[in-house]
């Protein structure tokens, strides 16, 4: 009996991991369009973002414990590799849609990346497309062109809207295509030290990006970026990705993809709260579409 008890807050302290990382993560969008209203701009604010972050992912490695396994030097490179994709690619994508789309609007496009790994597991896997998976991805991309409509609607510039929904689609392609090619190396590493290890790697290609396009003293800004982006690297991107890890390890992937669907409603909530961005009818019938593809993809039968 202990036991069971103990098993059981374990899986609700995994589930409370799951829904504070879900909704940290969703803060990321609002912050970035903070920080955008004082000037700075996308590379900068990605470089700003990583170095605050970066001491704090060195100690999330070093938390997640030595390797007991050798490295080979072609994991070394996907490593590399899926760095550069995932959390520099990725971000810089995002960050750069987030000048032209609100926030929701932006963080709804990023949750699509569900549908994307379906796609590309059929795609490069040969696994097959079946009723439910179609119908996923039908209600997924009709509620992105509903809130895309509503977008253009309320901003009354629709090609500045879709240069930023292509640029964050890019990144949500970037993420999908992470996770497919990365699954192994995520079992082998674990995801926290995975997750460590490729966003240092990130950090060196944003600090690369930085130099060769910008001068030093392009990372003086005033104290109210300084302050966005302390936030936006602790509590929308170090603490989320060890509290999703963490959620993962209790209750596993399932359960946290069920959670994970507060996060564009949190993002919607935030950017009306903070930002005062517009939350219509169409909005939310859109977003209720994509929460709705996604979910099917999420309560679908895995193997183990």
């Amino acid at each position: 009996m202990p036991e069971n008890k103990a098993l059981q807050r374990g899986a609700w302290v995994g589930v409370a991991c799951a829904l504070a990382g879900s909704v940290a993560f969703s803060g990321k969008p609002v912050l970035v369009k903070a920080a955008y209203v004082h000037g700075i701009d996308t590379t900068t604010l990605l470089t700003l973002r990583m170095l605050f972050a970066a001491p704090l992912f060195m100690l999330m490695a070093l938390w997640a414990g030595r390797m007991t396994e050798a490295v080979s030097r072609r994991e070394i490179a996907a490593l590399a590799g899926l760095g550069f994709l995932g959390y520099y690619l990725g971000s810089f994508l995002d960050l750069a849609g987030l000048q032209y789309v609100s926030a929701g609007f932006g963080r709804l496009i990023l949750y699509l990346y569900p549908t994307l790994v379906l796609l590309l597991s059929g795609a490069f896997l040969r696994q097959p497309l079946r009723a439910p998976q179609l119908l996923s991805l039908a209600l997924s991309y009709a509620g992105i062109v509903l809130v895309f409509a509503e977008e253009v609607k309320i901003a009354g510039a629709a090609g500045q809207t879709a240069i930023g929904a292509l640029l964050v689609f890019g990144s949500a392609v970037t993420y999908a295509v992470y996770l497919v090619t990365g699954s192994r190396l995520v079992h082998k590493f674990g995801s926290m030290r995975f997750s460590a290890y490729a966003s240092l790697i990130a950090t060196g290609f944003v600090l690369a990006h930085f130099t060769a396009t910008r001068p030093l003293e392009a990372l003086h800004a005033g104290p109210e970026v300084y302050a966005l982006v302390a936030v936006l690297a602790v509590f929308s991107t170090v603490l989320p990705l060890w509290l999703m890890a963490e959620g993962l390890r209790r209750i596993g992937a399932g359960q946290v993809s069920l959670i994970g669907c507060i996060g564009p409603v949190a993002t919607l909530a935030f950017a009306a709260l903070f930002l005062g961005e517009a939350v219509t009818a169409m909005q939310l019938a859109g977003a209720a579409l994509v929460l709705a593809g996604v979910l099917i993809i999420s309560l679908r039968p895995r193997p183990a």
